[in-house]
């Protein structure tokens, strides 16, 4: 074996780097372009529902509202912080998140079977979509578990964070974008695969290229935590499309 064959391993022995200069501005732009997805997809469904002057929600779905952006928020507290440089308030505040994420998990699927609930009862129709919405908390509470139990190490902490982030803001992309890949491509298994998670998993796969451009490798938990989150998604989906799913779904929000 040559000196050049052996130089690359040595490389790849050494630590993922936890900084790089861009880092500040990198988590920054998916950290706004989470808020754009969220902002666009439900201002444009409040705006659409006042509209059609449609029956309020459930006083569950504010109060997870309300929580879900609080998380936003503490995110770009955190992010703002770092940036500053006072990493000791960022550590304090972690509590805070600690507190948030599973208030978050029992939250999201009450608020779902709610929601599932009055639209069975107005429809009739097998709420076959809790499978996204159950599958997708799922998917935040093992990543947010994971970064929570990671946080000594700054880097994968923050991946998984903002990777636990993603998880659960398809919803908001979703209802910017799926009705139209929908309409132009028609309803299958990969089509509604693409439409609910074409966006999260374009920003998630950029993390990954972020980081083999300016480390040259990709952080230990990144490619577990995207086998976790894909996994999960096409579970949901095949669930979504399953006939076998829709009298279980029925019966989980007490029909």
């Amino acid at each position: 074996m040559t000196s050049e064959t052996i130089a690359p391993l040595a490389r790849d022995k050494r630590p993922f780097a936890p900084y790089h200069k861009w880092d500040r501005n990198f988590f920054l732009i998916w950290l706004g372009l989470i808020w754009l997805g969220i902002v666009m997809g439900f201002g444009s469904d409040m705006i659409q529902r006042a509209q059609h002057h449609a029956a309020p929600f459930p006083a569950i779905v504010h109060v997870h509202a309300a929580v879900f952006v609080s998380w936003l928020a503490l995110l770009t507290t955190q992010i703002a912080l770092i940036r500053r440089g006072r990493r000791d308030i960022h550590m304090k505040l972690g509590i805070a998140g600690m507190i948030l994420a599973p208030v978050m998990v029992v939250l999201g699927p009450a608020a779902a079977i709610m929601v599932s609930r009055a639209d069975y009862a107005a429809t009739h129709h097998a709420p076959v979509f809790i499978a996204i919405q159950f599958l997708g908390i799922l998917d935040f509470a093992g990543l947010a578990g994971a970064a929570f139990l990671l946080r000594a190490n700054s880097s994968a902490h923050k991946r998984l964070i903002l990777l636990a982030t993603l998880a659960i803001t398809d919803a908001g992309f979703a209802r910017w974008f799926a009705g139209g890949i929908l309409a132009a491509l028609g309803m299958h298994y990969w089509t509604f695969l693409v439409a609910i998670y074409g966006v999260t998993a374009i920003l998630a796969l950029g993390l990954g290229a972020y980081d083999l451009i300016t480390r040259g490798r990709l952080n230990a938990v990144y490619l577990p935590a995207l086998v976790w989150t894909f996994g999960l998604q096409l579970t949901a989906v095949w669930l979504f499309f399953n006939p076998a799913w829709a009298p279980i779904a029925t019966r989980m929000i007490g029909y």
